[in-house]
């Protein structure tokens, strides 16, 4: 068979026509549109995928299943306005129509800022703060030695929390081959389920292309002398080497990528250094038979063996760890995701997503020892348009498996089913869903009993969100958003038994789940100038929290507690074995605030401008009024939640001239005025943190950071970027015990063809 198609292509935004697009069909036969923006090119037979090219639009394509006018829109890259997101409604959204608030972190941040995890990337977004492993989006979450995490993270749409701890393994994320990664700020529990309680960081790998594309990123650099002398413990300075290299391409009704990440990491604490060695990549097929199927395969797996430093020696000594705080752990994470994408006769939209996550925790000798978790994940969706309106009905199963001799053998199964629905009306999108969740742990009661009018049990949990986005122009944008959102414990929360250097740590077996709900209104505004575009946001929020899981300082049964790191536990006093923290539902609290924010891009002359600014003030208050609870305060005039505080500022700006690139980045949080009083009075005369008071009276201001970078591309693909991080060699301590890494330097090679 020999045939011609024939077909237009325009812009989606302007609705006009594009000429000089390259099409190029899955039989390698090429062609540009013309000036009127049309098209002829021969296929020999049907059916065929067409790619569409063109500078300065998304790269897409069609699959052709029978004769016909190809009528194709292409949409403009990001530095236009028209940002594209996923996660909020499981679909493609341009950025101004999503009721909630969301930030996007573009690859090219990423590379440029020479960061080697994923928790340093979404540290650069307004409204977000790391601590020591752990996110809190406006305030959502304190510290929690590293148990539970309150934020949900995605990759390609899949839950990607730790089975056992309920932590983000953030070293683990292949970043540098995701398309983009997306921040949604609130409860977003309808679509996500449990976990996404004060938000979702969301990932989604990037396409292969008909041209192939190679990307290789190495840097190397070292660490510089800390701002006082005691705390420096090396004689020969630490260093830290990364290696990135990803490959894909797409050949008619398949397509592949591969990626290699490396890491070597002295680390500026001793012995606190990293190795890592990780692959990954994915697969993905056209049916000949079921030309509007798609399915297909990610996969990823790491090695690693890292020391785990936990708490300081004391406060100028403190790249140093107390003795019995730094472990050595080496370990594996591994994921396999099938999934499988489908279009019926109806236009309707089948989604299969599935997930096998395994995470291992051993000790220097071996990848497991401690812990053994497994979790089987399966989420089928279906997307259907009716006029106006687009449905999303969905069905989810996890199942988590734990065998560990730190958590006891544990299987919980979670089940859900959701519904979410959008319309248009004219200018106005109303946005309603609704899940009923399902969990059970082991043999116990289901956790999601609802008791209804005090007269029957209810074994699903219901949680509703509702949103509006009313565009008052093609440039303003007003948006509202009511959410409710639910999180059960991990298994680490309920059931770890541990001492660390002077601190216990005690089970809690009765931990319940914790619930909250977010709600938010919200400006948009866009702007262009020329070839220069940007958008400003502004809105008030008010989250609150029932239950909310929190370590707890106190006196509780010695029999719950196994010394698991303690040399000689025979030592330590009868009494001090009843005092430590546990995981307890102490709090109920509200976080209200406002947050305002300015993204930018494009060209203001022949200077190139990227700017991500933004501030967020909160107000994190304890609705707890127990007097013995608020004991536990280090401020005790305060009813500031611990580990929060009131100001939050992030920038990151860039400039580009010619072949020449200037960056900075500055963050900036006010001071931590509560956290708990045990860090700094101590038990029973024995410090827990040494040093900790006197630090505190010593840095006793807010937290300023600044990082500079700067690079010259040699050759088109081929950029040299000196970045250093730290600029103004701050000390600064992210949580209790734990200061973080004076003045570096890196010299980072980027190369894209």
């Amino acid at each position: 068979m020999f045939a011609q198609l024939s077909g237009v292509v325009f812009g989606r935004e302007s609705n006009s026509v594009l000429p000089h697009v390259s099409v190029k069909s899955s039989e390698n036969e090429k062609v540009v549109t013309n000036a009127y923006g049309t098209f002829i090119i021969p296929v020999k037979k049907i059916p065929v995928t067409l790619y569409f090219q063109k500078n300065g639009y998304e790269l897409d394509s069609i699959r052709i299943v029978k004769s016909e006018y190809v009528s194709m829109s292409l949409s403009m890259q990001s530095q236009d306005a028209k940002t594209v997101v996923v996660t909020s409604g499981k679909r493609n959204q341009n950025i101004e129509e999503i009721p909630i608030s969301i930030e996007i972190l573009k690859p090219a941040l990423i590379a440029n800022k020479g960061f080697t995890n994923l928790e340093q990337a979404v540290n650069q977004s307004p409204g977000v703060f790391t601590m020591d492993g752990q996110v809190s989006i406006r305030g959502g979450g304190g510290y929690a030695y590293g148990a539970g995490s309150r934020v949900m993270l995605l990759w390609n749409g899949v839950p990607m929390l730790s089975p056992d701890v309920g932590d983000v393994k953030w070293n683990a994320v292949p970043m540098e081959q995701a398309s983009q990664i997306e921040i949604l700020k609130g409860a977003s529990s309808v679509l996500y389920g449990s976990g996404a309680l004060n938000g979702i960081i969301a990932l989604t790998e990037k396409e292969p292309t008909p041209e192939g594309q190679l990307k290789v990123k190495y840097q190397s650099g070292f660490y510089g002398n800390p701002k006082r002398s005691s705390m420096k413990w090396w004689d020969r300075t630490p260093t830290t080497h990364l290696l990135d290299v990803y490959y894909g391409k797409a050949n008619g009704r398949w397509g592949w990528s591969l990626g290699i990440n490396g890491l070597l990491d002295e680390g500026y604490r001793e012995g606190n250094d990293e190795k890592r060695a990780r692959v990954n990549g994915s697969f993905y097929y056209f049916p000949k038979k079921f030309p509007k199927m798609k399915m297909g395969v990610s996969y990823q797996y790491q090695w690693q063996d890292k020391g785990i430093f936990i708490l300081w020696k004391n406060d100028s000594m403190g790249y140093q760890a107390l003795e019995n705080t730094l472990s050595r752990q080496r370990a594996i994470r591994l994921n396999v995701d099938p999934y499988l994408k489908f279009i019926d006769k109806h236009d309707n939209k089948h989604y299969l997503r599935t997930r096998y996550y395994l995470v291992t925790t051993g000790n220097s000798d071996k990848v497991y020892d401690a812990s053994f978790a497994e979790m089987y994940y399966a989420d089928y969706n279906l997307q259907k348009k009716i006029g106006n309106t687009n449905l999303i009905t969905g069905f989810m199963n996890m199942t988590n498996k734990v065998t560990s001799y730190v958590f006891d053998n544990h299987v919980s199964n979670n089940l859900a089913f959701y519904e979410q629905i959008e319309s248009k009306f004219k200018k106005l999108d109303i946005t309603a869903g609704l899940r009923l969740e399902y969990c059970k742990l082991d043999q116990a009661k289901p956790e999601t009993q609802l008791v209804v009018f005090n007269k029957f049990t209810s074994p699903v949990y219901p949680i509703v969100r509702v949103g509006a986005h009313y565009a008052l122009n093609k440039a303003t944008h007003f948006r509202a958003s009511f959410g409710q959102g639910i999180r059960f414990p991990s298994v680490a929360e309920r059931y770890v038994s541990a001492s660390v250097g002077s601190v216990r740590i005690f089970r809690n077996p009765d931990l319940r789940a914790e619930t909250g709900w977010n709600s938010e209104i919200g400006w948009k505004q866009l702007l262009k100038i020329g070839k220069w575009m940007g958008m400003f946001d502004v809105s008030a929020f008010v989250n609150q929290y029932s239950n909310m899981t929190e370590f707890s300082f106190g006196v509780y049964k010695p029999d719950t507690m196994a010394f698991l790191q303690t040399s000689n536990p025979n030592a330590i006093n009868y009494l001090y074995n009843w005092v430590g923290f546990q995981a307890q539902n102490a709090e109920k609290a509200r976080i209200s605030g406002v947050e305002l924010s300015f993204n930018s891009s494009g060209k203001i002359g022949n200077v190139e401008l990227v700017s991500l600014i933004g501030y967020t003030y909160m107000n994190p208050v304890s609705l707890n009024n127990n007097p013995i609870y608020r004991a536990s305060f280090s401020d005790t005039t305060t009813n500031m939640l611990k580990y929060r505080f009131n100001h939050l500022a992030k920038a990151d700006i860039q400039a580009t001239y010619k072949k020449w690139s200037i960056g900075g980045s500055m963050r900036y949080n006010s001071y931590m005025k509560n956290i708990d009083r045990a860090f700094e009075v101590g038990v029973l005369g024995t410090e827990l943190l040494v040093g900790m008071q006197h630090y505190r009276e010593q840095f006793h201001k807010g937290i300023f950071v600044f990082d500079a970078r700067c690079s010259y591309e040699l050759k088109p693909g081929v950029k040299l970027n000196l970045i250093a991080n730290n600029f103004l060699n701050a000390e600064y301590a992210s949580r209790p015990g734990d200061i973080q890494a004076p003045r570096n330097f890196m010299l980072q090679l980027q190369y894209d063809l």
